[in-house]
């Protein structure tokens, strides 16, 4: 079978994407808002300075950034977004003065009509651009200057002790006296002016403000643009045309798959060939360790959704004293991505010899060395975390040692460069097993291929986290992060699982070859199609260029196009435990791989494109509806893919031991079960009424204090238990079977080994 045209136009795919990418990344870094050197009025009082911007944003980092409410819509969903809060503060404050100097009343007093005309009159003062780029300069008019000192005056007291706000402190899950210094404090608050200065002033020229309108501010005038609504009705237009075309393709590549004849091959199953080396037994140290990380992140987890409930407490124990929100969900957030490439490092080390043929030498010391710097990275970054938020460090030594306040990259820049390294030395191992076996003309060379490059993209697209600096400007920050958090996380790793499971599937004589290689060559190219420019689409309202909503919403809908034809691929996978001996043995490994089909259709297909086009993101942005589609695609898919893979590998080192099924099938059915209860009694519904809010009045209500805390979003908030409770006794079963499969004894299941000593040609149908 020929594989050429297929490797050309996965080259021409990653190409182009890569050149739209970083082109539009040179237009963010000229077009990203200005940050001027001198805020002033027009008699010279200067309101803040660059400089203490600048500062500021490493402030708002130091407290969690991301972590305790969000900025530009990302980030958390406790406290608020600062940007959206500080814009409708601030215009209630500027239309009290307003209505005041003119009709001698406050705004609440006046009729629909007066309020009407002061709206106009506070949008040009707002939304008119006074920054003079020669000086660098930006002048406001006096009375807003007022409303923006009376703003800041509030978020003064709200990170410091007043207790004049405890409640509100408690109700955004804060801690009290978040920032103690004064000054400290003062920068602060000159960075989320900034922010929400960008959010409403128009670009030059141009009728939208850097942030494309958003948030929604119906005061203000800050309303979906043209160009939302444009790109959103040709994103579905392209997704429908997408999934026809696949249909299509997919019907087609069927029906050459059944002209072609039958490979002729020598091999056999891999549990008759498989010769376990140290290396390979050294690997299952870092399987324990993904099952005490993700047993610490279920706990962080429940204590993080507490404290929507209880903002300060942990039922009555004032916890928030000791570990405050936002290290509990800087590191719940953390120890996800940790557990689940550690379970991904992990299989590649286990395929590196099996694939290799022979135990390369020192390998088992480079395994060793490689999870203790895992260790070291794990606790010492979650050390840092810690004594930054509780405001022990400087700026400078916070960016190094502490907290970046960027979601899912927050760990500080030493730990970032000592992972990035970590990752070569992983590289490194997986290439001394690779290279040898390319070499040999009876190995499934293009596979190899695109594992190989898939294992250098995942160390190498990580240094993608080491292209801003302390200070970068936030616009080029958020670009630079979302190739760490989609590229990396959600892209380069799904490419390295597809080829992994076609490996171990081909190996174990469940799939043909050349059936397995044009599968995974056609699936990367639909992938990475709509995934690498798909990147834009959370992008979309983050100091970024117009040419960003284009890009982001065109392909992100193509994004779900695959996903869209999963189902077929749960059908087959689930059918192979049926249909073949060898794969009874690795049952509940291919379960899990069917509940990654599902979810990839549910959480990152449904739930990803309900929030995906322009419009809907744009009311959605910072809502509760996106962690439904966090969480059911980052576990649903990607968790439950990491658990596959672990249980892949150990399972290849106990084929003939008989595993307990029990805790299997109880941790199985839990985990899925709790994750669907979690989101449908309580995320889902939160993100909808949420939704409704905005519309209605604005994110800035959507996200208060005073809408969260209704007696219905607290039922709903509490409705989270159910779910909880039954997927932590899935993590709880897993972890039980872990520890009883370490003393059952080696028994010969002779009777399902029976046939599994050659590829089964028929299982071609099943894809991979």
């Amino acid at each position: 079978m020929k594989y050429k045209r297929l490797w050309v136009g996965l080259a021409f795919i990653v190409g182009l994407s890569f050149a739209l990418l970083l082109g539009v990344g040179a237009e963010i870094y000229r077009e990203a808002p200005p940050i001027p050197d001198r805020v002033t009025t027009p008699d010279g009082t200067i309101l803040y300075t660059g400089e203490q911007i600048r500062d500021g944003q490493n402030v708002w980092q130091s407290t969690g950034g991301q972590q305790l409410g969000s900025i530009w819509g990302h980030g958390s969903y406790v406290a608020p977004d600062w940007s959206a809060d500080w814009l409708h503060r601030e215009a209630v404050v500027l239309l009290d003065l307003l209505s005041q100097e003119r009709f001698k009343a406050s705004y609440d007093t006046l009729t629909e009509s007066q309020k009407a005309s002061l709206q106009i009159e506070a949008r040009e003062l707002m939304r008119t651009n006074t920054y003079d780029a020669a000086q660098k300069t930006l002048q406001v008019d006096p009375r807003r200057a007022q409303a923006i000192q009376a703003v800041a005056a509030h978020y003064d007291a709200l990170f410091a002790s007043d207790p004049k706000f405890t409640d509100l402190r408690s109700a955004y899950a804060m801690q009290n006296n978040a920032v103690p210094d004064p000054a400290r404090r003062q920068a602060m608050t000159a960075f989320f002016f900034w922010t929400s200065w960008s959010s409403i002033t128009n670009r030059p020229g141009q009728n939208i403000s850097y942030t494309n309108n958003w948030p929604h501010e119906p005061l203000l005038g800050n309303r979906p643009t043209t160009d939302a609504f444009l790109w959103t009705m040709l994103s579905i237009v392209a997704l429908i045309a997408g999934i026809g075309a696949l249909a299509y393709t997919m019907a087609r590549q069927e029906s050459e798959h059944e002209k072609e004849p039958a490979e002729k091959t020598g091999s056999t199953s891999l549990l008759w060939t498989l010769r376990q080396t140290p290396s390979m037994r050294a690997t299952v140290k870092y399987f324990y360790t993904v099952m005490g990380l993700l047993l610490f992140q279920i706990i962080l987890g429940i204590v993080t959704a507490h404290y929507g409930v209880e903002g300060q407490s942990f039922y009555g124990f004032p916890l928030a004293d000791y570990l405050p929100y936002a290290v509990t969900r800087t590191w719940h957030t953390q120890l996800g991505i940790f557990w689940i490439a550690t379970a991904w490092l992990g299989t590649g080390l286990f395929m590196a010899p099996m694939l290799a043929g022979k135990e390369p030498r020192f390998q088992r010391l480079g395994v060793n060395v490689l999870w203790f710097c895992l260790v070291v990275i794990v606790v010492g970054s979650m050390a840092g975390q810690w004594f930054a938020i509780q405001q022990k460090l400087g700026n400078v030594a916070n960016f190094w040692w502490g907290h970046q306040g960027y979601e899912y990259v927050d760990l500080g820049r030493f730990w970032q460069i000592f992972l990035f390294a970590g990752l070569f030395i992983w590289l490194g191992l997986m290439l001394r097993g690779l290279i040898p076996a390319l070499k040999r003309p009876d190995e499934p060379r293009h596979l190899l291929a695109v594992f190989g490059l898939s294992c250098f993209a995942i160390a190498a697209f990580y240094g993608a986290g080491l292209m801003w600096g302390r200070q970068t400007h936030l616009a080029v920050a958020e670009y630079w992060r979302w190739w760490v958090v989609h590229l990396w996380v959600e892209g380069f790793f799904e490419v390295f699982a597809t080829a992994v499971i076609a490996l171990i599937f081909v190996r174990l004589g469940l799939l043909r070859q050349h059936v397995a290689t044009y599968s995974v060559l056609f699936g990367t190219s639909i992938f990475l199609l709509g995934g690498i420019l798909g990147t834009f689409h959370h992008l979309y309202f983050s100091g970024t260029p117009t040419s960003v909503l284009a890009l982001g919403a065109t392909f992100s809908a193509l994004e779900v196009v695959p996903l869209s034809l999963i189902g077929f691929e749960a059908y087959k996978q689930s059918r192979l435990t049926h249909d073949h001996q060898v794969a009874k043995i690795y049952r509940w490994p291919i379960y899990f791989l069917v509940a990654v089909s599902f979810w990839n259709l549910l959480g990152a297909g449904v739930f990803g494109f309900l929030i995906n086009p322009p419009l809907a993101l744009y009311y959605m942005q910072g809502l509760n509806t996106t962690p439904v589609h966090g969480h059911t695609a980052l576990f649903g898919v990607y968790g439950m893919l990491g658990i596959g893979l672990m249980l892949f590998c150990i399972r290849s080192l106990e084929y003939r031991r008989q595993w307990s099924e029990r805790a299997l099938r109880w941790s199985f059915w839990s985990l899925n079960g709790g994750l669907m209860v979690m989101v449908l009694l309580s995320l889902l519904p939160i993100g909808l009424l949420q939704t409704q809010a905005s519309v209605e009045h604005g994110l800035w209500y959507a996200r208060s204090a005073e809408f969260m805390n209704t007696p219905v979003m607290q039922v709903l908030k509490w409705l989270r238990v159910p779910g909880d409770i039954l997927f932590a006794l899935g993590v709880a079963a897993l972890l039980v079977f872990f520890v009883r499969r370490s003393t059952t004894p080696e028994t010969v299941e002779s009777e399902v080994l029976l046939g599994a000593n050659k590829p089964d040609e028929s299982l071609e149908q099943y894809g991979v």
